[in-house]
């Protein structure tokens, strides 16, 4: 059963920088980050092949966000800039070691414990 372990969540102002790690204990062709606040509906971010290909974002982080990947690791980050409030959720990881088409829609198999991410004004 492979684990994702997340961190890198935290609290700053609006207009300042997080950057989120998620490592997977073995090989995931595909992983997603999402997020949830409080009283909403999860919301994908932003999701990417691990091999090849260009990370995909939601429209409300596009220009903002920004995923890198280090395969010696089995990792993804998530570089989150110019943040603001309504950022202001828990972040979770999301991988699949399955072949197929890589989107936000997809039934994710893994998923990471969860990040809190808070941006005051």
């Amino acid at each position: 059963q492979a684990q994702l372990l997340e961190s890198g969540g935290g609290s700053v102002q609006a207009g300042g920088s997080l950057r989120l790690s998620c490592e997977a204990s073995s090989y995931m062709y595909c992983m997603a980050w999402f997020r949830q606040a409080p009283g909403k509906e999860r919301e994908g971010v932003a999701y990417a092949y691990t091999r090849g290909g260009s990370p995909i974002y939601a429209d409300s982080v596009k220009g903002r966000f920004s995923i890198s990947r280090a395969n010696d690791k089995n990792a993804m980050y998530l570089q989150m800039d110019s943040l603001k409030p309504e950022d202001t959720a828990m972040y979770y990881c999301a991988a699949d070691g399955r072949g197929g088409i890589c989107d936000l829609t997809r039934d994710y198999v893994y998923w990471g414990q969860g990040t809190q991410v808070t941006v005051s004004s």
